[in-house]
């Protein structure tokens, strides 16, 4: 028989972290779920640590990949209607699936939620600013500025994650940014009130640390405006926030001597305009 929940872990080079993370799953009040790990071509001792729960999960190993494709091959495997992520440096509280679960069981229209998280940075706790604010139902808006939607948070049906596509592979960076567009476009996304989820942050290998991780932001952006899926006020707004970046970005390359590449992201939004002036003329 299938278990209602497929959880998915992926790593790379973050043995003692993953080992944490996997505790942090096993210890789940619900129990009706399958536990995968991806190794994303770890070279450290992710799998001496991980033998020892081998029969408590399945554990697959890749050629480093990327998050994107980590993550898109546990959904190949996952064998339940619903998924969870969790990123090998985050925890879940006991309750974490058991709440979720019970949620979206309730509410079959909702194809997709989160709870609130308790971050942690550099091993003290700390409050996340106004910005970062987690809103729920239609939150497509302000998830164009950021990204609001934490993989470690998240419970989604797998049929949703059908419709609108799994993780971009091309993207390096941003890619949970890019499919939590493409959801919220279409789907409103739950905010569940209770922290069940440990964010730790501040160490070099954080994803979202990388810089210049506008540019895949930007990417992103252009993809939702060329995908033919957003309403005319979707576009609108998505195209006012990819100018809004694209001078934040540009004129950061023009301060570090790129100029041609400035000149490029300082122009991009212009390729767009004309389709903004015909939706405004309707």
């Amino acid at each position: 028989m299938s278990p209602q929940v497929s959880v998915i872990i992926t790593t790379y080079n973050r043995a003692a972290m993953v080992a944490e993370a996997v505790e942090s799953v096993l210890a789940q009040e619900m129990t009706d779920f399958e536990l995968i790990v991806i190794d994303d071509g770890s070279t450290d001792e992710t799998e001496e640590k991980l033998s020892v729960y081998v029969s408590r999960l399945r554990y697959y190993q890749q050629e480093n990949a990327g998050v994107s494709a980590a993550r898109n091959r546990g959904l190949e495997i996952a064998s339940a209607p619903l998924v969870a992520f969790l990123d090998s440096d985050d925890l879940w509280l006991p309750a974490k699936l058991q709440v979720q679960h019970k949620y979206m069981k309730e509410n079959p229209e909702i194809q997709i939620c989160q709870t609130e998280e308790i971050w942690w940075r550099n091993g003290r706790r700390v409050n996340p600013k106004r910005h970062h604010r987690k809103p729920s139902g239609d939150i497509f808006r302000r998830s164009l500025d950021l990204c609001l939607v934490s993989p470690s948070a998240v419970m989604v049906r797998v049929s949703l994650l059908e419709k609108v596509g799994y993780f971009d592979e091309e993207l390096p960076a941003a890619e949970d940014y890019d499919l939590w567009l493409r959801v919220s476009a279409e789907y409103p996304v739950v905010l569940l009130p209770s922290p069940l989820v440990i964010k730790r942050g501040g160490h070099a290998d954080q994803l979202s640390a990388r810089s210049g991780i506008d540019r895949y932001r930007i990417k992103a952006l252009e993809k939702l405006l060329q995908s033919g899926r957003l309403s005319t006020g979707q576009y609108k707004d998505t195209w006012k926030v990819l100018q809004r970046k694209c001078q934040i970005y540009g004129e950061g390359c023009w301060k570090r001597g790129k100029i041609e590449e400035g000149e490029r992201y300082l122009c991009l939004p212009e390729i767009y305009r004309h389709e903004v002036k015909e939706l405004e003329s309707r």
